[in-house]
């Protein structure tokens, strides 16, 4: 591309695009404007290379340049590019939906699609809401979900999320929204004194406003907002337990956690429980088309069987004969190049990569599994004192974004709780991925400590 073109297009996106969760009326400049990719790698319009540590948005699994995948499109948007799936169906819809079914946990043997994560989560809160109508139990409207947690922007998936900081600008929102501490281990607050609190809590929440009100609990196997927030041992084991004591739903968010990301298909099956519901998206198709899906066990769907009754929701574009396409063709590199194998035999290299990094005092905590991690940063690694919000923003927005893009690495920084660096690559990246991730990390983090001691007013 000329450089007057590249010019011309950076004007036009300063004039024209809105970006999601960005500012309108800043310049294109640090905002780099993607061209193409090709397995981990993405460029710009510049040539310059960058590692995507973040696999686009936790979502390309299988890498880009997917000419299988692009194939896939291509062929069936010849074939049937569109129709929707009110009361008719397609091929593709239906043999994807079988596939997942053969592959999910228990017996969610039920798949509605939609055509993302946040729709998957609104359709979950919807379907239980309506299931406990039709088994006459109508109190059951509310949800309980964890501080901090993301579940999607739409009013419902909204008002189940966790941050105070994105919900603001929409209030009033959905009411029976309840929220429990999450378990964040390096910031477990001081009441907390045993691991079990964060489960009992849980039951506690239900008690106190009343079993036949709460129709369902939301959460990630690891939480993503906050620093991917792994769970304590027997966390959801006791959480299954509760939910079938005072029968409330276990619906596990796996937007960012399914299709690989932990090493196995769902982030529940590595963490050992079967919920009643699974929401996805994301992975499920690597990024290369929009699409997500709710599983539901065959008890939630029994009340719908053979009887007149509708599960009155549903979206144009969910299940798009070419989402499906890509989708099929997607699970299918999945077996035929083992990515779950690639994630569990390279996990631990992965994470010693980042802990390599805990030398330097800016690196409070390092969590996460599989190819799903959270760096946290402070100020004072003894004490875990952490930056203040202009600190946070400062420095993650203001400096180790662009420094960190800068050095040909993309990753999250994010200030939304305790500031933490995130990092989620594509499903086939393996040892020289994790050395470059090292050396970039090591290098920003290194300059973000200096620019720390700015900050504060003290010299490096």
């Amino acid at each position: 591309m000329t450089s007057s073109a590249n010019v011309e297009l950076a004007l036009q996106a300063d004039r024209h695009l809105w970006g999601h969760f960005s500012s309108l009326g800043r310049s294109i400049d640090g905002m780099p404007i993607i061209e193409r990719g090709e397995g981990c790698y993405i460029w710009d319009n510049h040539g310059k290379r960058f590692l995507d540590g973040l696999a686009g948005l936790y979502a390309t699994q299988v890498g880009y340049g997917r000419v299988e995948l692009a194939k896939a499109a291509g062929a069936q948007a010849e074939k049937l590019s569109f129709f929707p799936i009110w009361t008719y169906a397609h091929p593709m819809a239906i043999e994807l939906a079988a596939r997942l079914a053969s592959i999910s946990p228990g017996d969610l043997n039920r798949v509605f699609f939609t055509s993302g994560g946040s729709e998957a989560v609104e359709s979950a809160w919807k379907l239980a809401r309506q299931y406990f109508k039709l088994i006459g139990q109508p109190l059951r409207t509310k949800v309980i979900s964890r501080d901090l947690s993301y579940h999607g922007t739409s009013m419902g998936a909204l008002s189940i999320t966790g941050l105070a900081s994105v919900k603001g600008p929409f209030e009033p929102l959905v009411p029976g929204a309840v929220k429990v501490t999450n378990t964040n281990a390096y910031r477990k607050p001081e009441w907390v004194t045993d691991d079990s609190y964060f489960a009992e809590e849980i039951e506690q929440a239900i008690l106190r406003e009343g079993p036949e009100t709460i129709a369902a609990v939301f959460l990630e196997p690891v939480q993503n907002a906050g620093g991917c927030i792994t769970p304590p041992a027997g966390y959801f084991q006791r959480v299954r337990e509760i939910c079938d004591t005072h029968g409330v739903l276990l619906v596990s968010d796996e937007v960012i956690c399914a299709y690989g990301r932990l090493g196995a298909m769902f982030g529940s099956e590595r963490l050992g429980y079967v919920p009643d519901i699974i929401t996805s998206a994301k992975g499920l198709t690597s990024g290369y088309a929009p699409l997500g899906a709710m599983l539901v066990s065959d008890r939630i769907a029994e009340p719908f069987v053979d009887t007149d009754e509708q599960f009155l929701h549903g979206y144009t574009f969910a299940g798009h004969p070419v989402c499906c396409a890509v989708a099929l063709a997607n699970l299918d590199v999945f077996e035929s190049e083992d990515l779950l194998s690639n994630v569990n035999n390279n996990e631990a290299v992965f994470r010693a990569a980042l802990d390599d990094l805990s030398d330097l005092p800016i690196v409070g905590d390092v969590r996460g599994m599989g190819y799903f991690y959270g760096i946290e940063l402070v100020k004072d690694q003894a004490t875990k004192e952490t930056f203040s919000d202009d600190e946070a923003h400062h420095l993650l927005r203001g400096f180790l974004s662009h420094r960190m893009a800068e050095l040909g690495l993309i990753c999250r920084a994010d200030s939304r709780g305790d500031p933490v660096i995130q990092l989620a690559p594509p499903l086939i990246a393996g040892p020289a991925e994790f050395e470059r991730i090292n050396s970039v990390l090591r290098q920003a983090l290194t300059e973000a400590m200096a620019e720390s001691e700015k900050l504060s007013g003290r010299t490096p």
